[in-house]
Parts: structure tokens; C-alpha cells; sequence
């Protein structure tokens, strides 16, 4: 899992759940402004929840019931039923570049893909389309920012900091 620096967060705000899904096990994170986390590939509940107690310096807190509405989202999107989250991110971590290219990554519609060169020059920086797949592979909010959009200007997948396996999933699942 990622470990990019995060600003202090109220200790009481930081909530989380667990969520089954076709890409296996899915940890979502919230603080009181939205959705700050989104990690797949987890390995148990007690390593998603160390690793954001590390991340954002607080004991964070199980609640299902507070973040049902995104694991009704989750649900519809894994079930082709929504293309769009309408779910308010807080994003707590990353330098300004990297948030530059978070924001950047949520005008890709959904079914669409960009190029990692595309991705550079929308964020005014054309020569750094490494610095970009990096933001990208960075990014703290996967599915809802979708870093998995961005391919390579040659058609080829490229990587994917979560495993090319879900890529090509959450690519076709989009794709119908």
C-alpha cells in the first residue's frame, strides 16, 4: 500500500469499512469532509486499518453504517448500474502536482481512456509524462479519481499500482 505523507486529521473523524468486491477485498476511508481513502488488494482488515493509522497518525474507526452510501455506490458500480460516484473526497495527502493530476484524472468519462502523454500536457507539463503515470500511481482514491483510465499512447495497458489484473477488470467493466 501506498505510503504518501497525509496533513493531521481529527482523531475522531477518520472511518473506514471493508467491503467484498470482484476485485477482492476493498478498504474505504472517510474523514468528516469525505471519502480520503480507497485501497485495494488488502490483505485483512487489521492491515488496512494499521496501515491508515500510519498514514493519518490516528487510530481509525469501523463504522458501516456511517459510510453505507459508498458501499451502495461501490455495489452499483461493480454491478454496471453507476457510472458516476456522487460522493464528496477529501483529499488529504499528495503534493500540489499530484493533486494537480488527481483532478486532471476525474474528467476522463466513464468507458473513456487517456494517454499518460495526454495526462502531462492537460496538466501543462508535456515532457513529464513519467512524473504523471507517477501522480497516477499515487493516487489515494482509486475507482473515483480513475487512475485506471490512463493507458499507454500506444494502446497497451501500462501499469497499475493495484495490479494490472484489476486494471483490466475495472476497463472492461466500463467498456459495456
Amino acid at each position: 500500500m501506498q505510503s504518501i505523507p497525509a496533513r493531521p486529521i481529527n482523531t475522531e473523524s477518520l472511518t473506514y469499512d471493508i467491503l467484498k468486491t470482484p476485485v477482492g477485498l476493498l478498504g474505504i476511508a472517510m474523514t468528516e469532509k469525505g471519502l480520503c481513502n480507497v485501497q485495494s488488494r488488502i490483505k485483512s482488515e487489521a492491515d488496512y486499518c494499521g496501515y491508515l493509522g500510519k498514514l493519518y497518525s490516528v487510530r481509525p474507526h469501523r463504522n458501516a453504517k456511517k459510510l453505507a452510501c459508498i458501499t451502495t455506490q461501490f455495489e452499483k458500480y461493480f454491478n454496471s448500474e453507476l457510472e458516476t460516484f456522487s460522493l464528496p473526497l477529501d483529499i488529504v495527502q499528495g503534493t500540489p502536482f499530484q493533486r494537480k493530476v488527481w483532478r486532471k484524472l476525474q474528467t476522463i468519462p466513464y468507458g473513456e481512456t487517456r494517454s499518460y502523454l495526454w495526462l502531462a500536457k492537460a496538466v501543462g507539463k508535456p515532457k513529464a509524462h513519467r512524473a504523471a503515470g507517477n501522480a497516477n500511481g499515487g493516487n489515494p482514491i482509486p475507482i473515483l479519481i480513475p487512475c485506471h483510465r490512463v493507458i499507454l499512447s500506444d494502446g497497451g495497458l501500462g501499469g497499475y499500482a493495484r495490479g494490472t489484473s484489476i486494471k483490466k477488470f475495472l476497463l472492461k467493466l466500463e467498456s459495456h
